[in-house]
């Protein structure tokens, strides 16, 4: 169903893919939107355990077009520096598919939870705990990875991410 990525040489292994997305804080999510037209949406977002979680308001074009068609996929850019001498750029980047749904109940919270702590994480737990309160009206999403791959410019394999 997901294509194989043509230079296979330039792929990633899927811990270091892992790595980039653990280690950035946005990424773009992109989806079926009106008139079938392509909806791309940058997004802060949390990576655990093989799914993609971020948060909306729960109305919107996002949300419609999810509701819509739950297929999507979320790309992280995580290197691109542009080597004009060579007309070329270095770049590393992850591309995830998947189906995303909006969590409820404990998985929500778990998944909220995530969040917080890829942002605040260093902000003591009380004030943490006070933000998470009233916090009903935030719908929270993931996207359950399917297939997701790891692609960089052949001058960056074999070199620390």
């Amino acid at each position: 169903m997901f294509r194989e990525m043509i230079r296979i040489n330039q792929k990633m292994s899927h811990e270091a893919a892992e790595e980039i997305l653990n280690r950035n804080t946005g990424g773009v999510l992109c989806c079926v939107g009106d008139g079938g037209y392509p909806y791309g949406v940058p997004m802060s977002y949390a990576y655990r355990d093989g799914k993609i979680y971020f948060h909306s308001k729960n109305m919107g074009h996002k949300v419609d077009a999810l509701a819509a068609e739950p297929k999507t996929c979320f790309t992280v850019i995580d290197r691109d520096d542009i080597v004009a001498e060579e007309l070329t750029a270095y770049y590393r980047s992850v591309i995830a598919f998947g189906r995303t749904r909006l969590l409820e109940g404990e998985e929500r919270l778990d998944a909220l939870w995530a969040l917080v702590e890829k942002y605040a994480g260093h902000l003591p737990q009380d004030f943490k705990e006070e933000k998470m309160q009233g916090n009903e009206k935030t719908s929270i999403y993931a996207l359950d990875i399917e297939s997701m791959t790891g692609k960089e410019a052949i001058e960056l394999v074999g070199t620390d991410l």
